[in-house]
């Protein structure tokens, strides 16, 4: 909760323990509750140095009441399929968090968009998994997902390399202590 401000506000998503590594992360942004919010927009980006190595998501969701929201978390070391869905999945919760009714999705990744959509089966024991989690919250929202080209989610695309490469440098620094 914010206090102070006399009004409502939560944080996005529950701390990261119920993530992938329980990693640390960079959270910006809040939101004001409010009975219904009706359609949100989100750009998702997953991304690693390296593949796998340490990675990091960004999303960026407008149509909330308060503004824009834009998370970039660390998900520890994972390669970058992993990544991409990790980002919807966080995308999705915010969106059943706000008690939202439409989500559309924006990602430069074209299989996960191809998979979510159902134009690819998900056959990579690794992604199924993550692709269920993802098509089962997103039957709780009138959803949809569009592939867009990388120049197009560039904000997204710098809160998962800024996630990835700060936990990237405090990982090096606690073992250069």
């Amino acid at each position: 909760m914010l206090e102070g401000s006399g009004k409502n506000y939560r944080q996005c998503a529950q701390e990261s323990g119920q993530h992938l590594d329980a990693g640390r992360y960079i959270r910006h942004g809040w939101y004001q509750l409010t009975n219904t919010m009706s359609d949100l927009v989100a750009y998702v980006d997953g991304g690693s140095f390296g593949n796998p190595g340490p990675s990091g998501i960004g999303v960026v969701i407008g149509g909330s009441t308060s503004g824009t929201i834009r998370i970039a978390k660390w998900i520890g070391h994972q390669d970058n399929n992993v990544a991409e869905y990790v980002a919807l999945l966080e995308a999705l919760q915010c969106a059943l968090g706000l008690k939202a009714k439409t989500l559309h999705v924006f990602s430069d990744s074209e299989v996960m968009v191809k998979q979510m959509s159902g134009e690819y089966s998900c056959r990579s024991p690794r992604l199924y998994s993550l692709n269920w989690i993802c098509r089962k919250l997103a039957r709780s929202l009138d959803f949809s997902i569009s592939h867009v080209r990388r120049e197009n989610n560039t904000e997204a695309n710098s809160l998962a390399s800024s996630a990835a490469r700060n936990a990237q440098m405090i990982l090096a620094g606690s073992l250069n202590e």
